[in-house]
């Protein structure tokens, strides 16, 4: 199986997330979603899209967690939701 990770290295070298398995799933499970609906019919783009947006979205929440550089930027509760008003 060829390395489907070579277009992913950056100029940052603080990128340890792309070592991750489950970040390197995510980018085949996009690349798989993404070739198995190119050819849908047009009355299904809509479904089509959302389908390529949600796992495009995978490996970049994965990517976006690991980043975080402490507990109080994992918890972050909107202002805005009243079930968290004290």
């Amino acid at each position: 199986m060829e390395n489907k990770f070579e277009n992913t290295t950056r100029y940052n070298l603080n990128r340890g997330y792309q070592k991750l398995r489950v970040w390197q799933d995510a980018i085949l499970l996009h690349t798989m979603i993404l070739e198995e609906f190119k050819g849908f019919p047009f009355e299904f783009k809509k479904i089509a899209s959302q389908q390529m947006a949600g796992a495009d979205s995978i490996h970049r929440n994965i990517a976006e967690g690991y980043c975080r550089r402490s507990i109080r930027e994992y918890i972050q509760i909107p202002l805005c939701c009243p079930c968290f008003t004290w």
